[in-house]
């Protein structure tokens, strides 16, 4: 049966913690890099989909991003597209580096907004021979200005954004809004989301649900349709038209220089995160692809 075990690992100048999951399986096993999405600690899904691979034979990595949950680093619940691919980096180090797994059959999972950061760490890193994506966030510049109110929502954001960083640089106050909420017009998403609130699915002690508002700058410029020309490995993604910005999803896939399938489900976007038939459908789908691919 599937065994977790609590680990930490090293990232820069901080230590990380994660869950390793190990299959009751010969030695070594293929070994995945598991995360969620923007904002999230472990517990909220990347633990659920590590357990799902390692049911299916794989070791599967989980773990809290610099500054979340239960790893190391200030400032905390910072959104950085630079920090969490360097994560993701020491994460493959430390997969590697296990007797348990057999470091030249390496993949990646992301949900939703780790579908970025995974597929730029695929870019930079020749060790994640094959990516499985789901219910992917992939946006760029004019996707973001259809999300967040066009060129003003973006352009206010931004100053928003400048003006806490000059705060945080001035006096080392991080200024914070909820994540999620439906009566703060200011929180990262300012509607009633049941997976996020409810504390029986991600309303969970281990998630402050908070957004540090300097983060909204790396955030809206980070462009992962871009990276999709450069990523050469074996991708699929798992996806819905009721999930977030579908299109994102078809204009990262068309332009994959590598092997690719899109496999369309259905369900919104936070049934992949807990729910069923979409975990079930989503996980044997990666594990179907890390099994050709790996």
């Amino acid at each position: 049966m599937t065994t977790k075990h609590k680990v930490t690992f090293p990232s820069g100048d901080v230590t990380l913690t994660g869950n390793l999951f190990l299959p009751d399986a010969p030695s070594p096993s293929p070994g995945v890099v598991v995360a969620g999405t923007w904002t999230s600690v472990k517990e909220l899904m990347a633990d659920r989909y590590a357990e799902r691979l390692a049911d299916r034979g794989y070791a599967a990595l989980s773990f809290d991003f610099t500054g979340y949950g239960e790893s190391e680093g200030e400032p905390r619940d910072y959104e950085s597209p630079e920090l969490k691919v360097r994560d993701i980096r020491h994460a493959l180090d430390f997969l590697a580096g296990r007797p348990e797994v057999d470091a030249g059959r390496l993949g990646a999972l992301g949900v939703c907004a780790a579908a970025m950061y995974m597929s730029a760490a695929a870019v930079a890193d020749e060790r994640v021979r094959a990516l499985a994506l789901v219910a992917p966030w992939l946006h760029d510049g004019a996707i973001c200005a259809e999300v967040y109110g066009g060129a003003e929502g973006v352009a206010a954001r931004r100053k928003e954004a400048a003006a806490a960083r000059a705060r945080f640089e001035e006096t080392g106050e991080v200024e914070y809004v909820p994540v999620v909420s439906g009566t703060d017009p200011r929180a990262a998403m300012p509607m009633e989301i049941d997976f996020y609130l409810n504390p029986d699915r991600g309303g969970i002690p281990a998630w402050p649900n908070r957004f540090a508002v300097m983060a909204w700058e790396n955030w809206l410029t980070f462009d992962s349709i871009a990276l999709a020309p450069r990523v050469t490995v074996p991708t699929v993604l798992v996806h819905s038209e009721d999930a977030a910005i579908p299109e994102g999803a078809r204009r990262f896939h068309e332009a994959l220089a590598g092997p690719k399938e899109f496999v369309w489900t259905t369900g919104d976007q936070f049934d992949f995160y807990d729910q069923e038939p979409q975990v079930t459908t989503a996980a044997d789908t990666a594990a179907a692809h890390f099994s050709a691919t790996l």
